[in-house]
């Protein structure tokens, strides 16, 4: 993914991962923005039987996007987007 566009957002992508055979494509997803990404944390939940995972990424408002839609189109996956408002 390319940005060339200066005016990026700061966004926070919360990831709730109910089918862990989804976590490769995850990070295929992931990795295809590693250069926009601030920094990942993961939190597996094993009294659940899932994993939580929030990604905080400084993007053009279309590549922030393109990540989430592709994440939320993934079986067993939930994913929410939060925006900077600069």
């Amino acid at each position: 993914m390319e940005n060339n566009n200066n005016e990026t957002r700061v966004a926070v992508i919360s990831i709730i991962v109910e089918n862990p055979d989804a976590v490769s494509l995850i990070n295929e997803i992931l990795h295809s923005a590693a250069q926009f990404i601030i920094g990942r944390m993961g939190i597996p939940y094993r009294q659940k039987n899932i994993s939580i995972i929030s990604v905080v990424i400084d993007a053009q408002l279309n590549i922030i996007s393109t990540v989430s839609g592709k994440l939320g189109k993934l079986s067993g996956i939930t994913v929410k987007t939060a925006y900077s408002k600069k």
